[in-house]
């Protein structure tokens, strides 16, 4: 069953990555300003976060199967639209469809992945990882040779992913004994919802907040190869999701959770407080440690609640990915770029509050 999360995750990986070493390819193609050619990212993202919900919808009365393979084939025209469009708007159209492509089939598969325990969840959120490293590659091979290639080779990936999706099956949603499926939420569970909505929320920010802003303090630490070290902390990122994928399981899913967040905020606060030749290792460890938070979250939320609120609960993650990126900006122009890790280790400390909060909550639900 993990064939089609393999398959799928990397795909997602793979188109969600692809925007920013395609750029100048865009401008050339297109004749576009550098100002004007970040639209088609953008345009992806708000179509990430409109289709994250849907899955939420259709599940009442569709299988996963069937919302699976409905949300890669508006994948797959989103990257033939990119492919073959004679206009610029055409294109930031196709990445509109890409986007919500992406984020249904992203909402259905953690939710049934979800189910099925922290292992299942990580592993296919790390193929994510790997897909995302691959389209910096892809672009330097295949662009030269015409702009439409890299995104008819993510077209295909969507075809491999609805193959292997027909001959190796889809998982369901899997509903624990005694539970129903669509039952009412009580007002304590209403609660725990909104406390996994922050939690996913603070935890989405926190992770894109290093990714964004740690290279600019590295920089004003002096610090040279400030890629090589986000390469390092998103490869920490991935690293840490296999490691929970594999070996996870032995490790309730607060105690994994929680450890990771505390981990990650004393790297910012190392990175914040101590010698500069710790920064770089700090922001690397951090990456590591944030690894598993994103989906044991997800499989702790299926131990009490039913997993198909969860691409519901996604979209609170989008929105933590766009508001700290903006904020810690703000901040850094402000107050400097000291603010970069302090910010974050606040922001840990609220994601630890907010697991100690949640685990409280479900405490005393049962």
């Amino acid at each position: 069953m993990l064939a089609v999360g393999v398959a799928a995750f990397f795909t997602l990986g793979l188109i969600q990555a692809s925007y920013g070493p395609a750029f100048s390819f865009f401008q050339t193609h297109y004749h576009i300003a550098l100002a004007n050619v970040g639209l088609i990212a953008s345009a992806h993202f708000l179509g990430s976060a409109l289709g994250n919900p849907l899955p939420g919808f259709l599940l009442a009365r569709f299988s996963t199967a069937q919302v699976v393979g409905w949300s890669l084939l508006l994948l797959a025209l989103g990257a033939i639209l990119i492919a073959f469009a004679p206009l610029w708007s055409v294109a930031v159209v196709g990445a509109l469809l890409c986007g919500a492509g992406l984020g249904s089939t992203s909402g259905v598969l953690n939710a049934a992945y979800a189910s099925l325990g922290t292992q299942a969840v990580n592993l296919v959120n790390a193929i994510f990882g790997i897909g995302s490293m691959v389209p910096p590659l892809l672009l330097a091979g295949l662009g030269p040779r015409g702009l439409q290639w890299p995104y008819v080779v993510v077209a295909l990936c969507c075809v491999l992913s609805l193959l292997t999706a027909q001959f190796c099956g889809v998982p369901s949603i899997h509903v624990p004994a005694g539970t129903a499926p669509d039952r009412a939420l009580s007002g304590r569970e209403l609660r725990s919802v909104l406390l996994f909505a922050l939690l996913l929320c603070l935890y989405v920010g926190l992770e894109v907040g290093f990714g964004a802003w740690s290279g600019k303090h590295l920089e004003s630490l002096g610090i040279r190869n400030t890629a090589l070290v986000l390469s390092g902390y998103w490869g920490g990122l991935t690293a840490g999701r296999i490691l929970t994928g594999l070996f996870g399981g032995r490790v309730k899913p607060e105690h994994l959770i929680l450890g990771g967040a505390g981990l990650a905020t004393v790297c910012a606060l190392v990175a914040a407080l101590g010698p500069p030749q710790l920064a770089a290792l700090a922001y690397i460890v951090a990456g590591l440690a944030l690894g598993p938070i994103f989906g044991t979250s997800l499989a702790w939320l299926t131990h009490s609640l039913p997993a198909r609120l969860i691409p519901f609960l996604l979209l609170s993650g989008s929105a933590g990915g766009v508001l700290m990126p903006a904020l810690l900006g703000q901040l850094y122009v402000r107050s400097g770029p000291q603010v970069v890790p302090l910010t974050l280790a606040c922001v840990g400390l609220l994601v630890i509050g907010a697991i100690l909060t949640l685990n409280r909550a479900l405490s005393q639900r049962n």
